[in-house]
């Protein structure tokens, strides 16, 4: 097990490593939702929610075949909506959202989907995670960091935080990670933790940041 560093310097030290491996295993790596333009990538981030992006990928080409534009979505109910977006998952109340964001995106931001987290924040079903999701992806905005399920458990286990809410883990991680660094950090520990830190029995051993995780579950 890695020696937790404890000065200042130490942990700087080891984040930069944490960093740099990150960039050599994943030094391309960008959104694994499908989308043709932002506001798809916005209704696709909707549908993550509690769902795979795997899951979402099957989802979304058929949705946006029935309803291909912002204009289309907004005039379904969601009741019609609902039946696209069943297997994602609490369906209801994601069709009522998809169906809000193109009501409040055309009425009020003229049909484009904002690029700044205030005006984003006031679409039905963007949440934090959502709006950092979009400007990051598709406008290079670092509004924050993403931290959804893979994020949160890495970062935890990487000893980058001790939180468990997504906000403050989010809070910590703006604090200790350069601002060029927000976007692609999290592209890359989602990407991570499908190839090696699963939730369930991590793949430790084969893990080329095995040297610098000190987690409690971590597999010898």
């Amino acid at each position: 097990m890695s020696t937790r560093p404890r000065t200042k310097a130490d942990k700087q030290a080891r984040l930069d490593q944490i960093l740099n491996k990150l960039d050599e295993m994943y030094p391309n790596v960008t959104c694994a939702l499908n989308h043709n333009s932002p506001w798809e990538l916005l209704v696709a981030t909707i549908l993550s929610a509690q769902c795979t992006d795997e899951r979402v990928n099957q989802v979304t080409p058929k949705l946006f075949e029935k309803y291909p534009t912002m204009e289309d979505l907004a005039a379904a109910t969601p009741k019609e909506v609902g039946k696209y977006v069943y297997s994602t998952g609490f369906y209801n109340n994601k069709a009522k959202n998809i169906v809000g964001a193109a009501q409040r995106i055309l009425k009020e931001f003229s049909g484009e989907v904002p690029q700044n987290i205030e005006d984003l924040l006031t679409v039905p079903g963007a949440a934090r995670k959502t709006a950092n999701v979009v400007l990051g992806t598709c406008f290079q905005i670092a509004s924050g960091v993403v931290v959804d399920t893979h994020v949160s458990r890495i970062s935890q286990r990487l000893d980058l935080t001790k939180k468990t809410d997504p906000v403050p883990i989010e809070r910590d991680l703006v604090k200790i990670l350069p601002k060029e660094r927000w976007i692609s950090f999290s592209h890359q520990l989602i990407h991570h933790g499908r190839n090696h830190c699963t939730a369930r029995s991590p793949k430790c051993v084969s893990c080329p940041m095995n040297s610098l995780c000190y987690a409690k579950d971590k597999n010898a």
